[in-house]
């Protein structure tokens, strides 16, 4: 069974997240089937922009702990985000956690509900957001992200709109979308392209400077003892060892 699935109208496409059985956590297999959809798109003239979504209650959980994917797959996923030369608005409705974050702030524009919440959950598992900080650290408010990458704590739509992890947090997600969807379809797709080029510089060069040595960091914080008590006692529902 497909974890992806895929529609169109009028030349936005839609990407939708359907792992519900781990609450659309990062595996590899789901890594890699939204790599080929989003490249697909990208190549496909008569696309003009992708939506990225979900079902289910969660739009993303984060890292799939017992298959998760190689972090220079994730990184490639998050490239093609920013690289590709159509607009991806990311449509949220649900939980986004650790992993997921670095979905949402690698879309050009976001647009989250009530049921909407957020977490970097890594520090509590003894890791790091590691990786995900390629496009998160150059969108969203430094104080802000010491903070939440710090302590883990929680914080709703309105927030994150605050400190510019989303575009816009909405009561009615679709109702939010559809002057920004009517907005895409009546660019030029070079005029798209161009401008999705002008307002990437600074995620891009993220990725170019730092993406080798933040994947050899994630690996090696993945691969440790503090990483392992963590993950075991998430699976497990207990506190880990660290915890006062």
């Amino acid at each position: 069974m497909k974890l992806v699935r895929t529609g169109r109208e009028r030349g936005i496409a839609t990407v939708r997240m359907d792992a519900q059985t781990n609450r659309n956590a990062l595996s590899a297999r789901l890594v890699a089937e939204l790599r080929e959809t989003l490249a697909r798109y990208g190549e496909d003239d008569t696309v003009r922009a992708v939506v990225l979504t979900h079902t289910g209650n969660t739009f993303c959980a984060g890292a799939d702990l017992g298959a998760p994917p190689d972090p220079e797959a994730f990184v490639a996923l998050m490239r093609e985000i920013v690289t590709l030369p159509k607009p991806v608005v990311a449509r949220v409705d649900g939980h986004v956690r650790a992993g997921g974050l670095g979905l949402l702030a690698a879309c050009d524009i976001s647009v989250a509900g009530p049921a909407s919440t957020f977490a970097l959950t890594e520090s509590r598992l003894g890791l790091a957001p590691a990786v995900i900080s390629l496009p998160l650290l150059p969108r969203t408010d430094p104080r802000a992200a010491a903070r939440y990458y710090l302590t883990g704590e929680r914080f709703d739509a309105t927030e994150a709109a605050r400190i510019s992890l989303i575009t816009l947090a909405a009561d009615d997600v679709d109702k939010a979308l559809t002057p920004v969807l009517d907005g895409l379809r009546r660019a030029s797709p070079q005029g798209l392209a161009a401008s999705k080029e002008l307002v990437t510089a600074a995620v891009r060069e993220s990725f170019d400077q730092y993406a080798e040595d933040l994947i050899a960091r994630s690996a090696a914080l993945f691969a440790s003892a503090e990483a392992r008590e963590g993950m075991t006692a998430f699976l497990e529902r207990r506190d880990p060892a660290w915890v006062l």
